[in-house]
């Protein structure tokens, strides 16, 4: 019968094995490897663990306290060994992947916003400190959203070939934003209060002030008791925050199917002697209003439509329309 001296020689051995071991260990796959052997459910201390029923029952307790003893320094050998292998391994890597901060830095230049981006961003900015929201739409229209319901007759010249891009017969590329006006009202009770950016599209040969592809901005604004002062009243707040102060502005009538009345809206910068246009405008034609199931006795509304690059030419001196597309870093820096 195997007694307590004899199991205690076997741990002291044991653990020399261990130490031996791992101070040989290479890498993480083999100190696993080493972990089982010695510590798993069929290791060599489980085995030892095996002997406790064959010893005097007077040693036991003790030979108990001695495996317990050994287990829980192997455990911490081996989670040490792990430890300091991962050490050494991230030593070496920092190493390997060290980046010499005292070298100069690789040039990434900085990306700039496009002129049109930035008079978008500033006109949003106006209205929506004015309380206006943003509205979008498919640039892939209706025709019944672009034409009929914007009181715009069948016979009318934007309707034909020649002046839109048709997709097929009932669909088109929008040739101004007030669509969205459309489907926001649709879906929406007054009051409405919104202005509708985006891109536009129609069939102009391109030359210094005209582009088959533009940006609009148009603004809506329907609720009970509105008139064409307060249109005036949002238009001359728009052109001093936009341009400037002393800029003068005036109204002269016009025509658009979609508003009555209608007027173009003109600027003047101080000390000019000419007046330049630069949007037109109205009153919510009733005929609108009624195609979305708004109630023209209860509710008026005024609408203007604006471009863009119209709005960019203007504030920054720019003549010709083309240079927007050029991508021309040299132009587009300046702004």
């Amino acid at each position: 019968m195997p007694t307590l001296e004899d199991l205690r020689a076997e741990v002291e051995k044991l653990r020399t094995d261990l130490e031996e071991r791992l101070d040989s260990v290479e890498d993480e796959a083999s100190l696993d490897a080493l972990r089982a052997t010695f510590l798993g459910r069929k290791g060599r201390i489980s085995q030892l663990f095996k002997k406790l029923g064959t010893l005097d029952p007077s040693e036991r307790s003790e030979a108990g306290q001695l495996l317990n003893g050994l287990k829980k320094a192997a455990n911490e050998a081996v989670a040490r060994a792990k430890s300091e292998s991962r050490s050494a391994r991230l030593a070496e890597r920092l190493d390997v992947e060290r980046i010499d901060m005292s070298l100069p830095g690789a040039y990434r230049p900085l990306g700039h916003v496009h002129p049109l981006t930035r008079v978008q961003q500033e006109i949003e900015t106006i209205f929506l400190r004015m309380g206006f929201s943003v509205a979008t739409g498919p640039e892939i229209e209706t025709e019944y959203h672009n034409f009929d319901a914007l009181n715009i007759p069948v016979e009318h010249p934007a309707r034909a070939d020649w002046d839109t891009f048709y997709i097929d017969e009932s669909t088109l590329l929008r040739p101004h934003t007030s669509p969205v006006q459309i489907r926001v009202m649709e879906q929406t009770e007054p009051p409405v209060r919104i202005i509708c950016p985006g891109r536009c599209y129609r069939r102009d040969t391109q030359d210094a002030t005209h582009s088959p592809v533009f940006h609009q901005v148009e603004l809506l604004w329907v609720e009970e008791g509105l008139s064409l002062a307060h249109l005036k009243y949002v238009l001359e707040l728009f052109t001093h925050e936009f341009f400037g102060e002393g800029y003068e502005m005036l109204f002269s009538g016009d025509y658009f199917p979609f508003t009555e009345p209608s007027v173009q809206v003109h600027i003047k910068a101080p000390g000019a002697a000419h007046w330049l246009e630069i949007m037109g405008a109205g009153m919510v034609d009733p005929a609108v209003l009624e195609a979305v199931g708004y109630d023209p006795e209860t509710y008026t509304g005024f609408a203007f439509g604006l471009g863009i690059e119209r709005m960019a030419m203007l504030k920054y001196g720019i003549d010709d329309i083309r240079v927007f597309l050029t991508n021309d870093l040299r132009f587009i820096r300046q702004f």
